[in-house]
């Protein structure tokens, strides 16, 4: 493969993988909106959207490997590739939870509407927000803007906290919307993962730019204050 054709592969590997992106924001975006109006045909355009995604993330995994095995690349462009692989995981992960966010809206559609004291459309805009960033520092090589989506994870953390001591409340004194409360909790829970897959995708791009791996880059001292208010919660 000459050179001029092997670039060609890569920016059809990029294009790809934005593709895929674009349909993982998108299936986030429907199923909270699903969850808002509770519109059970908003959570069948996720469900397809989900099948594209997974035919995508085999096809671009495909073309990865392909042109790992023809090109042997060497330093930023095996790093591209492999960031690839990872970064499509991680979409592919995201249209999962998606799918499991219009399932809960699913389970939802009998019961009655009730006042909960989590606000799951803030939270995901947030998470959402990740995702967008990770993926535009991806699209630009932008690693201070993956680096800004590293800080954003701790917020939507705390927000999953205070949602699962709020909603477990809710369960505990007041059965008769219980359902509806565990139907959230595991929205939240979605979410959260959303908002770690893009901080995922974050350390991906600043693997392939800067060749540096910031996973598990927390200090013992920060690891230890964290320890310590966990068991003061």
């Amino acid at each position: 493969m000459t050179r001029i054709r092997f670039q060609q592969s890569l920016e059809d590997l990029k294009e790809n993988l934005l593709v895929m992106a674009g349909l993982a924001e998108q299936a986030i975006q429907r199923a909270i909106e699903a969850y808002r109006v509770r519109d059970l045909s908003i959570c069948d355009l996720v469900s397809r959207s989900e099948i594209a995604i997974n035919r995508l993330e085999r096809d671009i995994d495909q073309a990865a490997l392909d042109l790992l095995a023809m090109e042997q690349p060497m330093a930023i462009d095996l790093r591209f590739i492999l960031s690839v692989i990872k970064i499509n995981a991680d979409l592919e992960r995201v249209g999962d939870a998606a799918k499991s966010i219009s399932d809960r809206v699913r389970n939802m559609e009998q019961m009655a509407a009730v006042e909960l004291p989590v606000d799951i459309p803030r939270m995901a805009s947030l998470a959402a927000d990740m995702v967008r960033k990770s993926l535009q520092a991806f699209i630009e090589g932008d690693p201070e803007l993956a680096h800004t989506v590293l800080t954003m994870d701790d917020a939507v953390d705390a927000m999953n906290r205070a949602a699962y001591k709020a909603l477990t409340k809710v369960m505990e004194d007041q059965s008769h919307v219980a359902p509806q409360a565990l139907n959230a909790l595991m929205i939240c829970r979605s979410l959260e993962r959303v908002a770690d897959h893009a901080t995922n995708i974050a350390e991906d791009v600043i693997f392939w730019v800067q060749g540096a791996d910031v996973r598990h880059s927390k200090s013992m001292a920060e690891a230890a204050k964290d320890s310590q208010g966990t068991r003061r919660e």
